[in-house]
């Protein structure tokens, strides 16, 4: 189970027996923990090991297939999906989409106060993105892309943040930028869940980690977890996984280091 931060035992996210995935193919199993209040965790494993499944069974964007995934009442949520998933050519400027963060605040038709535009123009100076607001969408480089979601995180003021690959094919500045808010968010309290491939990025920036390969490998400690031994198995793993394959490995073949 992901480990308390700073003695916090508060679980904002609690996983049960969790099994999740499409079209009746399961993409993880089994799966017990919990994302404690204030954590900074990394999501990693192979491709295919069922990481943005996770995080889109925990957004109550999927219903699980079997077990539970419960997320503490009165926790605002952001969530961050893929680059790949956001179609660039939909006609909109960069202030539309930082403003969708405030539609729960203020329902999809409602109509922005001051105070609202204030928030989104400080959001987009915060992530070095002044004079962008009236910028078409598919203007932007991908590193500009990822500033302009990340902004609309910012005014979203969320307790819960999950993040799906946000490093991905983006500039170094850009990484290093939107580390530094990923490290600002976890000063403040708040949880982060974060899909990543880069392990150096990994052990040198979040506390936690979860080897994930359709079921937990290993969960804690970011040290204690990402080491040689437990890679390898993970990779080993999901190797053994097809398309065809039952739900569930062999009883105790696989278990949480």
């Amino acid at each position: 189970m992901g480990r308390s931060v700073a003695g916090q035992n508060e679980m904002v996210v609690e996983l049960t027996d969790l099994t999740a995935g499409y079209a009746s193919h399961a993409a993880i199993h089994h799966l017990n923990g919990g994302f404690a209040r204030g954590s900074l965790t990394a999501i990693v494993g192979p491709n295919g090991s069922g990481k943005s499944t996770l995080l889109k069974t925990i957004a109550h964007l999927l219903a699980p297939m079997s077990g539970s995934c419960h997320r503490q009442p009165g926790r605002a949520l952001a969530y961050l999906p893929q680059l790949s998933e956001l179609d660039r050519a939909f006609p909109a400027r960069v202030v539309d989409l930082v403003a969708l963060g405030l539609w729960q605040r203020r329902g999809l038709l409602g109509r922005h106060r001051a105070q609202d535009r204030d928030r989104v123009t400080a959001a987009l100076a915060q992530v070095g993105l002044d004079g962008f607001a009236t910028r078409p969408l598919d203007t932007l480089s991908g590193g500009q892309l990822q500033r302009t979601l990340f902004a609309r995180v910012l005014v979203q003021d969320a307790d819960l943040i999950l993040l799906d690959e946000p490093f991905n094919a983006i500039d170094d500045k850009t990484i290093r930028d939107l580390l530094a808010l990923i490290g600002h968010w976890h000063a403040e309290g708040r949880t982060v869940v974060t899909v990543a491939h880069d392990l150096s990025l990994v052990r040198a920036h979040f506390p936690q980690t979860l080897l994930l390969a359709r079921s937990a490998v290993a969960w804690g400690d970011t040290a204690t977890v990402l080491t040689d031994a437990n890679i390898a198995r993970a990779r080993s793993f999901q190797e053994a996984w097809d398309e065809a394959a039952p739900w569930c490995a062999p009883e105790g073949q696989w278990r949480a280091a």
